[in-house]
């Protein structure tokens, strides 16, 4: 009960039409923070370019914050997934799109990886 509590909270907190970015990140080793710290401020800087009109707003999750075990456990997140969630009046809907950024990470090809974001952002928004 306190699971479906704390994840119907973070919905009631998202506007109905707005899609969020959820970043899941670890406490990690300063090497590793140092680059998933990068990676988390290059996708933040993607979205804020690409949708300053806040239609797309990122939020950092932290997996070690146990208020967020909820989401957490949901989504089966680790460190660095990336999870798209669109509220409608009717339903919430997300897309995992992790994959997604570790290409990006690997590749560092930003035009792609705009452009195959700004899809999925479309692609979960119109879901049914």
């Amino acid at each position: 009960m306190i699971a479906l509590f704390a994840s119907s909270v973070l919905f009631a907190q998202t506007k109905t039409g707005i899609v969020e970015l959820l970043y899941f990140k670890a406490d990690l080793a300063c090497c590793k923070a140092r680059a998933c710290n990068a990676l988390e401020a290059e996708i933040k800087g993607v979205i804020e370019k690409n949708y300053p009109g806040k239609e797309v707003v990122f939020r950092q999750v932290k997996l070690s914050d146990q208020t967020n075990k909820p989401l957490v456990d949901k989504y089966n997140a680790h460190s660095q997934s990336v999870i798209l969630v669109y509220k409608n009046k009717k339903k919430v809907r997300y897309l995992d799109i992790s994959d997604l950024v570790q290409t990006y990470n690997v590749n560092k090809d930003l035009p792609a990886f705009e452009n195959q974001l700004s899809a999925k952002i479309e692609l979960v928004k119109k879901s049914k």
